[in-house]
């Protein structure tokens, strides 16, 4: 019964890609050998470690999770909501493919539990369930993001969706810089440090009592010393993008590559770029 089961969740997914790239809007590729941009910071002062191209504009495909997140974390501060509430899943969340959880109309999760599968699996249908808790809908919750990034000073970031997957026919691509998501992931962990609670697991369980194991796509966890997150993205016209971060000795680094050809090629790149945070960051301040 479980491998009948597991067959249908697989057709179920491969129509609901490939009916997704049928609607997708064409857009041109900005993704290149070994990557299209990237940049290291110093996470205390925001200051330019090594960088190239890095105020380009690309496509953030999941990273965008990261804004939703802000805006969410925003909320739970302000006493707007709590992360044990109840949020209902709705159809527009459920019919959400690609990367997710299955969540299906009228099943309730508590709010936090769509921040780990959101952030950890980086799962569409729980960032939409959440956007649309959080803000009534999926668009006005993306004007919050943007109202952020906006606030942030983010000078090359357009965002339109609250879960990072191509645009479909009529709609804009998300854009975004490696430099605007270092400073995006810099002033997300210095107003909701609990992010890392999230971004540092690879792996969890997810509903019960038949849970699906959440994974996460960030492969430098467990791998780079002090790596604790935060974010991967990826689809075809964006190719492999990574934020990441990383603490040492009271010292955090983010790296930011997008556009990679290919996962193992993203994450060899942010690898290399943490460690030259690291020997780049002056050791005392």
């Amino acid at each position: 019964m479980n491998s009948v089961i597991r067959t249908k969740k697989i057709y179920l997914l491969l129509f609901l890609i490939v009916g997704a790239a049928l609607r997708a809007e064409a857009i041109d590729v900005r993704s290149r050998d070994p990557y299209y941009s990237a940049v290291v910071i110093d996470a205390d002062s925001g200051a330019i470690l090594w960088e190239d191209h890095a105020a380009a504009e690309a496509y953030p495909a999941s990273m965008i999770k990261l804004m939703n997140l802000f805006v969410i974390l925003d909320d739970v501060k302000a006493g707007k909501l709590c992360l044990d509430e109840p949020v209902e899943i709705t159809r527009a969340a459920e019919r959400i493919g690609s990367r997710q959880v299955w969540l299906r109309v009228g099943e309730i999760f508590p709010l936090e539990e769509l921040i780990y599968a959101t952030m950890v699996h980086s799962a569409n249908d729980a960032a939409t369930a959440l956007a649309i808790h959080a803000s009534g809908n999926k668009t006005d919750h993306a004007a919050r993001m943007m109202a952020k990034a906006r606030e942030l000073g983010l000078q090359h970031t357009a965002f339109h969706n609250v879960h990072g997957l191509p645009p479909g026919r009529g709609q804009k691509a998300d854009v975004t810089s490696a430099l605007d998501m270092a400073l995006l992931a810099r002033a997300l962990l210095k107003a909701h440090p609990e992010t890392l609670k999230y971004s540092s697991i690879s792996s969890r369980n997810f509903r019960e009592p038949k849970p699906v194991r959440l994974t996460s796509s960030n492969k430098l966890l467990g791998r780079v010393e002090g790596c604790d997150g935060l974010k991967t993205g990826y689809f075809y016209a964006g190719g492999f993008s990574i934020t990441a971060t990383a603490e040492r000795a009271g010292r955090r680094v983010i790296a930011v590559v997008m556009g990679c050809k290919s996962s193992k090629t993203r994450d060899q790149w942010a690898e290399k770029l943490l460690e030259r945070g690291f020997t780049t960051i002056p050791s005392t301040r």
